[in-house]
């Protein structure tokens, strides 16, 4: 394990300039430049300020938490027994009952801080269910505030109320983004969905730690402690459910997990946990606008782990994690701020600082090395993206050398030849969207691809590769889209059909903070027609049994690779053009050295 850990320390082979795909991309370009949209000054402004994306799509969240939980029909509860503490929920006026901030683990303070969650402690009578726990500490925040704490394992679960513990209806667990460095998606409603399914399954979402507390890795941290503690803590949300839904009428035997960004990411890395075994903990899985960044190896981030003793005053004690551990919150939180890669400049700051790293166990080796390896579980899948995923991240950039920054700053062993390359790849458009430089269009497009978008298509590939094996006797599906639901407001700002925009679909636009007047007026009929294929999935394990009645059959994703384009009036299955693919074939070139890949 500790070699495994300390391979890839700066020895990985560097990949070519790729002037192989530049010909091919090139002779169909000219053709994408119609994805036209342009980004407001303001916004991108903020995100070269990378710490603030993920605090502003938080604050958004907060500012409409409290119309996301639902009031009750009346002063009855809804009880639960779960053996070390009972619950009281409510009972919701649509016949779902509505769990908030239940306990799904200790508190991860103190001595279990950087460890492995621990199980709740018993409590004696009646806990109150009806309000959202605290979420956990993410980036760049201050203590104290209203909506953080170090206390934050929490569940909120949402069922139907003629529910039993003998109903097994499946069960949809929703992991939120953020980048692995906030809460951003954190107690998202329910209520509708289980509505909507008519009564036929149970939602649970759920907090995990993220940023510093999460992610904080070094040989210290593996001796005393635990890697990838944000990852450990959703594994425990999963064997918590496992051991406890039914009670709310869930089966344990039918959990599809669904993550949107970090959570899509999270999604994939646990279909490659421990190097792919199955532990039976879910049965199929979904991912929006899956995530992958730089996910390096432990020796790579001992710079950020000295960074962190430096900031804190334990670099000189005889135990730092005694020191740590020993430290008030505020103290820690206040070394929870991302600074710049080693060797790279201060403007732009990486967006995402803390990420999983490849530890050797849970995480064996790189996401893509993996999926081409065949180490994944073997269960149906949806893996998808926004069609403008990199409008909300990517500076306003002016010129290549700016785009090359920017990748390099996010992507620390990127060099510069190889950085050059990619605005070859991705060529300035002919036209400057409104209110931007004209490299935005392309750095945008570069980052939503690298990031999201060409992760996806690679995972897909790699399930319907392995599933042509004759010999490996599998039968589970793998389906794929592209959401592209225009919104005049998008449009005008400039940013498109942007990251994770699919979500006020999927769960309702009055489940959603900031939901868009669009999915009230002329993309309404988005709502049922994504729900219904959610749904679906999660009740049959396939999109199409409990699709609505006009929504076209959703193919599986194979050698053509082809997905099912949502659209407004147009939803239809699509092939992924060949000059995408050609840029991804090139990214995928350039993944040992982006750590992605090995």
């Amino acid at each position: 394990m500790g070699e495994l850990a300390g391979a890839g320390d700066g020895n990985d082979e560097q990949s070519p300039i790729l002037t192989r795909t530049l010909n091919k991309v090139k002779r169909g370009f000219r053709k994408w430049h119609a994805y036209a949209i342009a980004a407001v000054v303001l916004v991108v402004v903020i995100v070269l300020v990378a710490v603030l994306v993920p605090v502003l799509l938080h604050q958004r969240d907060e500012k409409t938490r409290d119309e996301q939980q639902k009031t009750p029909s009346d002063i009855s509860k809804a009880r639960v027994n779960l053996g070390y503490a009972q619950y009281q929920g409510s009972h919701l006026p649509n016949g779902v009952n509505q769990f908030l901030g239940i306990r799904f683990a200790a508190p991860p303070t103190g001595d279990l801080r950087w460890k492995a969650p621990a199980e709740p402690q018993v409590r004696s009578g009646d806990q109150p269910a009806d309000k959202f726990g605290k979420i956990c500490l993410g980036i760049s925040q201050p203590l104290p505030n209203d909506f953080q704490a170090e206390d934050c394992l929490f569940a909120n679960i949402w069922a139907p109320s003629n529910a039993t513990t003998n109903s097994k209806l499946p069960v949809w667990l929703f992991i939120q983004g953020g980048g692995y460095t906030v809460n951003a998606n954190a107690n998202w409603n329910g209520s509708d969905v289980v509505e909507r399914s008519g009564g036929s399954l149970v939602l649970v979402n759920f907090n995990y730690r993220v940023g510093l507390w999460g992610f904080l890795a070094g040989e210290q941290v593996r001796a005393d402690g635990d890697l990838n503690a944000g990852l450990l803590d959703q594994r425990m949300m999963m064997k918590w459910v496992k051991k406890h839904i039914d009670q709310f009428g869930g089966d344990p035997d039918q959990v599809i997990i669904h993550g949107g960004s970090a959570g899509a990411g999270s999604v994939a890395l646990h279909l490659i946990a421990n190097g792919g075994v199955d532990e039976h903990l879910f049965h199929g899985g979904i991912g929006e606008s899956l995530f992958f960044p730089s996910q390096p190896y432990v020796s790579e981030l001992e710079w950020q782990f000295s960074k962190v003793l430096n900031d804190t005053k334990c670099q000189d004690s005889a135990s730092p994690m005694k020191c740590l551990r020993g430290k008030d919150a505020r103290e820690l939180q206040a070394a929870n701020f991302p600074s710049p890669f080693p060797g790279r400049t201060d403007v732009p700051l990486p967006l995402f600082y803390w990420t999983p790293c490849i530890d050797g166990q849970l995480l064996q080796d790189r996401p893509y090395k993996m999926f081409e390896d065949g180490k994944f579980i073997d269960v149906p899948i949806i893996f998808g993206n926004d069609n403008d995923e990199g409008t909300v991240f990517a500076p306003n950039t002016g010129s290549p050398q700016e785009i090359q920054t920017f990748l390099q700053n996010n992507y620390r062993f990127l060099e510069d030849e190889e950085a050059k390359s990619i605005t070859e790849l991705y060529p300035r458009m002919e036209e400057a969207l409104p209110n931007h430089n004209v490299w935005f269009s392309s750095a945008q497009m570069a980052y939503g691809e690298t990031t999201f978008i060409c992760p996806a298509v690679y995972l897909l590939s790699a399930y319907a590769q392995q599933r042509g094996n004759a010999t490996t006797n599998t039968t589970t599906g793998a389906w794929g889209y592209r959401y592209n639901v225009a919104d005049a407001v998008n449009a005008a700002l400039g940013i498109g059909v942007p990251h994770l925009f699919e979500s006020f679909a999927i769960f309702g636009p009055d489940n959603v903070p900031g939901a868009p007047e669009s999915y009230y007026t002329y993309n309404a009929p988005m709502v049922p027609l994504v729900m219904d294929y959610w749904i679906s999935f999660v009740r049959a394990l396939d999109p199409n049994p409990f699709r609505s009645p006009d929504a076209p059959s959703w193919e599986q994703w194979g050698a053509g690779k082809r997905r099912l384009l949502l659209e407004t009036g147009k939803t239809a299955m699509e092939s992924t053009p060949q000059e995408q693919r050609a840029r991804c074939d090139a990214w995928k070139e350039l993944a040992p050295v982006m750590r992605q890949k090995r």
